[in-house]
């Protein structure tokens, strides 16, 4: 779940459920998306958010930080939940910029920013034991 204020705005709700997928398991079958190229603001790297180019609904992203991999809109999905989110398969991320009212649940890794530096090391999760209210927190 990402809590970016460009995720906010792609989505229009306070964060985005983007499931990740090497680019070897992905297929798209039909269709030709356009492409809008964004810039992060965190990472400054390129963000390739994929749309129908028909209905403008954002279908998948790929990333020139993250190469071979594809983050698609969870609700694009034909069955959203047929992907079950869990503390196992799931991270917050951009945590600082979530809106008060977020609710951080408990024992799934979160961080206040990205979950890895530009160059790739990985940063250390926040878990808590209860959920949270953003709004609440104070570290």
């Amino acid at each position: 779940m990402c809590h970016c204020r460009f995720c906010q705005r792609a989505t229009g709700s306070a964060y985005m459920v983007q499931p990740a997928f090497d680019a070897s398991d992905f297929a798209l079958i039909a269709g030709h998306p356009k492409i809008y190229t964004h810039v992060s603001e965190g990472s400054g790297k390129e963000i390739f958010i994929n749309f129908c180019n028909t209905c403008g609904t954002k279908v998948f992203q790929t990333f020139e930080r993250f190469a071979g991999s594809v983050g698609v809109y969870r609700g694009t999905l034909d069955d959203p939940n047929w992907l079950k989110v869990t503390p196992d398969n799931s991270k917050h991320i951009f945590l600082a910029v979530a809106q008060n009212e977020t609710l951080v649940p408990a024992h799934t890794p979160v961080f206040k920013e990205h979950a890895a530096q530009n160059d790739g090391t990985p940063i250390a999760p926040m878990v808590f034991d209860t959920p949270q209210k953003r709004g609440d927190l104070t570290s």
